[in-house]
């Protein structure tokens, strides 16, 4: 494995993409924030690879170390590449997953750095929603100028780890000079509405405009409270002046890496900042990234919100796979995965054949990745590449992990043979001048095969809610569970006969989408049993169980 005594100067990194030194604020000798003034690089932008993936196994199918490797793997073809990918949450980090910048010699360095603090904008973001929380019962204990109903108080406050005791709590208690008191609760922090705007914001002065418009409370005659009546958006942007920079570290091999913003796929939309999506396009002429969870989720929200708005033209589509996740689908249990087992590979493909679909409701064909496992035998690879040629996809076998670029050289060259020259612009699944109940049918039945959407009582006075103030007209970033294509995650591989139930709705004005919430699926997560956290160690200097 690549370690961090392998790692070269960060501004070589830089220079190997012809980004000048004027535009890097090194932070130390691995890393460094991009000045936005580097998405003018005065040549065409290169091309975009998207990577997403089937339903996944709970401990995920390696979709970051596929985005690395395949990265490195066109390094290897003599491309000039970059990839650009999500900042990791101590959620996953410390609760089930460990650690975020893939794995094997397909890594992102300085991981450690990258797991843990790195430059400081997870803290950025989550100070800066948090001031805006601050400033908002600041207001009610000292007049209530604006008339803030403290029972219709929307913001919450955010905290990045899995912490579920803070889900739902009081605050104001304690007597009349400790504020007001009311219901409210934590998220955690890839699904802050702040995150979500400085993943979608092209600069300084959208993220601004995006901040100013986030609905915070209504009145008491349920008028809406902006952050910018506020006047929070000045300070909000002051704690933000750095995180609103990209990230540049590299992999393993040295391939530059924009490492920048964090939203969950399942709360959030699931993507990396545009900021840090444009400079690496500026500057290679193939950048891979990423959405999050399966094309369910990541993808369908990739293309319906980040393309729709920062007009991105993805060249091509790689859909991950494992043998793993497909016995998952059919049937195996968790303790059985890793046993061989063809037939259940078999009956679990029908998961994959609807990913399969769910790409070709925004570009021709996929590039279906097999993401290979140590254990995983010919047999059983040799009854994916049947199916996924038999669908007419293009498939390859991705030995990132134990290879590196080495391993990702088929991949990539399957990449290039079937990205497109001129990507047209996607079919997106709906128009924003549909209803939402329209928008949310057309997402349930084209992306998870659903018979049908139901709409709770909640949710449909939410809904009334968005249609009065006219958010109508905005696109949606559904959350529901990524364990399964349905609301349900205990339903494995293409679930038939089912309906999703949306429970409630949640305006993001100034990320600029509305949230639908599918079944139980919860803004802020909680710790397994036995979290990741409890393996973990400083021995010395040396980080130990950050995996």
């Amino acid at each position: 494995m690549a370690g961090s005594d392998n790692m070269r100067p960060i501004h070589e990194v830089a220079a190997d993409l012809g980004i000048p030194s004027e535009h890097l604020i090194p932070y130390g000798e691995d890393k460094a924030k991009i000045r936005l003034e580097a998405r003018d690089s005065g040549r065409p932008p290169g091309r975009l690879v998207l990577v997403t993936a089937m339903t996944p196994t709970d401990a995920g199918e390696g979709k970051t170390t596929t985005s690395i490797a395949l990265a490195q793997g066109l390094a290897k073809l003599g491309k000039r590449t970059a990839v650009a990918l999500r900042e990791p949450s101590f959620g996953p980090i410390f609760g089930k997953k460990g650690g975020a910048t893939g794995g094997g010699k397909s890594i992102l360095e300085p991981r450690v750095d990258i797991n843990l603090h790195f430059t400081g904008d997870f803290h950025a973001i989550s100070s800066a929603n948090n001031l805006l929380a601050a400033l908002l019962d600041n207001h009610l204990q000292h007049g209530n100028k604006l008339g803030i109903d403290p029972r219709r108080v929307l913001w919450r406050r955010v905290i990045d780890l899995n912490d579920r005791a803070l889900r739902q709590v009081m605050v104001g208690m304690g007597g009349v000079s400790q504020g007001v008191p009311r219901e409210t609760g934590f998220d955690i922090t890839p699904a802050s509405e702040v995150m979500a705007a400085l993943c979608l914001a092209k600069d300084a002065e959208d993220m601004r405009t995006r901040l100013s418009r986030i609905l915070v409370a209504q009145t008491y005659n349920r008028e809406p409270v902006t952050a910018a009546q506020l006047d929070a958006v000045g300070a909000m942007m002051v704690v933000l002046r750095d995180a609103l920079r990209p990230n540049l570290v590299q992999t393993g091999e040295g391939v530059p890496a924009f490492v920048h913003g964090g939203p969950f796929a399942n709360i959030a939309h699931g993507c990396n900042s545009v900021m840090a999506t444009r400079i690496a396009m500026a500057h290679a002429d193939w950048t891979v990234t990423e959405a999050g969870f399966g094309a369910d989720l990541g993808m369908e929200k990739f293309f319906d919100i980040k393309c729709r708005s920062a007009g991105l033209k993805p060249a091509a589509v790689v859909l991950v796979a494992t043998i793993r996740a497909l016995k998952r689908h059919g049937g195996v249990k968790k303790a059985d995965l890793d046993t061989q087992d063809p037939a259940a590979v078999e009956r679990g493909l029908d998961n994959l054949r609807k990913h399969i679909e769910n790409v070709r409701h925004f570009t021709p064909t996929p590039v279906v990745a097999l993401n290979r496992f140590h254990n995983d035998s010919v047999k059983e690879i040799e009854v994916v590449r049947a199916a996924v040629q038999e669908s007419g996809a293009a498939f390859a076998v991705s030995e990132g992990f134990a290879l590196g670029g080495e391993g990702s050289t088929k991949l990539a060259q399957q990449v290039v043979d079937h990205a497109v020259e001129n990507p047209a612009t996607p079919e997106f699944l709906y128009d924003l001048a549909d209803p939402v109940k329209t928008k949310m049918e057309k997402v349930a039945t084209k992306m998870y095969g659903a018979d049908g959407v139901v709409w709770a009582p909640q949710a449909n006075r939410d809904l009334k809610l968005v249609e009065r103030l006219g958010y109508d007209n905005l696109p949606l970033c559904i959350a529901k569970t990524p364990m399964s294509l349905s609301d349900n995650g205990s339903l494995v591989n293409r679930p038939q006969g089912f309906k999703v139930t949306v429970q409630g709705v949640v305006i993001s004005a100034g990320a600029g989408f509305i949230v639908p919430l599918l079944g139980s699926v919860l803004r802020m997560p909680g710790l397994p049993k036995v979290p990741q956290a409890v393996h973990m160690d400083l021995v010395g200097d040396e980080v130990q169980g950050l995996t």
